[in-house]
């Protein structure tokens, strides 16, 4: 009796790491979002970016809308993550804000993709944004805790005791975005490599001082 052709092995299918696809999916649609808005972002570039099947980007973020509104949520969730990590508390008022200043331009500085998709974001009237639900309460935090560092500064003596929080973080992040998002032009105007490890630094110290200067001047001083 002839022998039975025996079967080829199956290749075990690896197990789908969802998690890991999903991140993919998400940095590469910043990338695509911060380059060109979500007018001119294609899902197919997206999917490309990522390595991922289309379907299964709609699978976990559901339409193009659905995406973008992930990618703007988890962008200010990463940077809050960071301010929060900073544990300022620890820090006397001068140090904690100096620690706050740095950090936010060095968040610009390191994600340029940031400004950029914020930029975008604003191109379209912050229509988006203006849709996700959680985005007031994951910054209602932050204004607490520059509130809380002017205010032991103030019952110290070394800070001012009339500034708005609100006001303060975003002349603190104004200082690294502009910089950040004009660093080509600002270079070419005033003919200085303002993406040098030198100008880089002169500007974060600078970003510092402005801040501190400003919080150590007495009202009508």
């Amino acid at each position: 009796m002839a022998a039975r052709p025996r079967r080829k092995a199956e290749t075990p299918r690896r197990p789908r790491n969802s998690a890991k696809t999903k991140a993919s999916i998400l940095a590469a649609a910043r990338g695509e979002f911060a380059d060109r808005g979500f007018e001119g972002a294609r899902v197919d570039a997206i999917a490309e970016r990522a390595g991922a099947n289309k379907r299964l980007l709609y699978h976990y973020f559901g339409n193009k809308e659905d995406l973008y509104r992930a990618v703007l949520l988890d962008a200010y969730q990463e940077i809050r993550r960071g301010e929060r990590a900073l544990s300022l508390d620890q820090y006397d008022p001068a140090q904690a804000m100096d620690r706050l200043v740095r950090f936010t331009f060095r968040h610009f500085l390191a994600n340029p993709w940031f400004p950029r998709l914020l930029g975008a974001e604003n191109i379209e009237n912050a229509r988006f944004l203006k849709t996700l639900p959680d985005i007031g309460a994951l910054h209602s935090p932050l204004v607490g805790q520059i509130a809380a560092i002017i205010e032991r500064g103030s019952q110290a003596g070394v800070f001012r005791r009339d500034v708005d929080p609100v006001q303060l973080y975003i002349s603190i992040a104004a200082l690294g975005f502009f910089y950040v998002s004009n660093t080509a032009t600002l270079s070419v105007i005033f003919d200085r490599d303002l993406s040098s490890i030198a100008m880089v630094q002169e500007r974060e110290g600078h970003a510092v001082q402005m801040v501190l200067d400003f919080l150590k001047t007495k009202p009508g001083g």
